[in-house]
């Protein structure tokens, strides 16, 4: 390996500082470089778990993370270990950390994680939905236009999708999930996960929109529930393959996808976010 260097992923509590394992102490307390989102942060849950941290603390986050990450590699190719941890939960969900696993995948450099708490599988685990097979979409799109068309190629996605989002966008987004699934759609919001205001709040997506309409704060996690296809519905997979079909014969993609859609029965416009999501 380069160095015998160690990226080390550290996942942080997303409520509870005493939900972290011994392990994170230990490592938060060794590391030559600690990594944090936000440094602040960093020092008060350090101080919460009574750790000294005796490396060099850098901040690692959205706006810094392409430089930081070309830095942090020189670190670890020097042999040392590198220590990334974020706000909540674990690094290069949603939050920094890609970019530097990346480089240090590619330079032979030891990747491992500390596993720790996650908004993602603990939403699922709470929401009452089917956790047997599952997807995470992160962020929708902040944009009404992007977020509608990103949802509508969700539609037909029969795994149980999991979603952050920011609580002033809550209401927006659930109406879009409402218009794309259904305002029956079963769901779940997740709110203050683990914290003391913790909430749950199931039901439909109409309904979930109209509450949140009212206003909510906090971390918030979104889970709902897959697609179920119904008898004599139209398998999106061979939709697909047969507009592939007919353009591997020389129609042009835009015609082949019109006239599949209308030999299906179903929009021309969701045949095509699924012909294009697979792009």
């Amino acid at each position: 390996m380069a160095g015998d260097g160690r990226l080390v992923l550290a996942g942080a509590p997303i409520g509870q500082a005493g939900d972290v394992s011994p392990r994170l102490r230990e490592v938060l307390g060794s590391a030559d470089v600690v990594a944090a989102e936000d440094t602040r942060r960093l020092r008060r849950l350090a101080a919460e778990l009574g750790v000294e941290i005796e490396g060099r603390v850098v901040s690692y986050y959205d706006q810094n993370e392409a430089a930081r990450a070309q830095e942090l590699l020189e670190v670890l190719e020097q042999g040392r270990t590198v220590v990334i941890i974020t706000d909540a939960g674990m690094p290069g969900v949603s939050d920094p950390g890609y970019r530097l696993t990346r480089l240090a995948v590619e330079a032979g450099i030891t990747v491992t994680a500390l596993p720790g708490p996650s908004a993602v599988t603990t939403a699922l685990a709470v929401s009452g939905l089917a956790s047997d097979r599952f997807c995470f979409e992160g962020f929708p799109p902040r944009k009404s236009g992007d977020r509608a068309r990103r949802l509508a190629a969700l539609a037909g996605e029969e795994r149980t999708m999991v979603f952050f989002e920011a609580p002033h966008r809550l209401a927006d987004s659930l109406a879009a999930m409402a218009e794309a699934f259904g305002a029956d759609r079963e769901a779940a919001v997740c709110r203050e996960l683990t914290k003391t205001y913790e909430e749950v709040r199931r039901g439909g997506l109409g309904e979930l929109a109209e509450w949140a309409a009212g206003g909510v704060k906090g971390e918030i996690t979104v889970v709902v529930a897959g697609h179920v296809p119904v008898a004599g519905e139209p398998d999106p997979e061979a939709l697909v393959a047969e507009v592939d079909r007919r353009v591997a014969e020389g129609a042009h993609r835009k015609l082949a996808i019109a006239d599949v859609a209308k030999e299906a029965g179903i929009p021309k416009r969701e045949l095509y976010d699924l012909v294009h999501k697979r792009l």
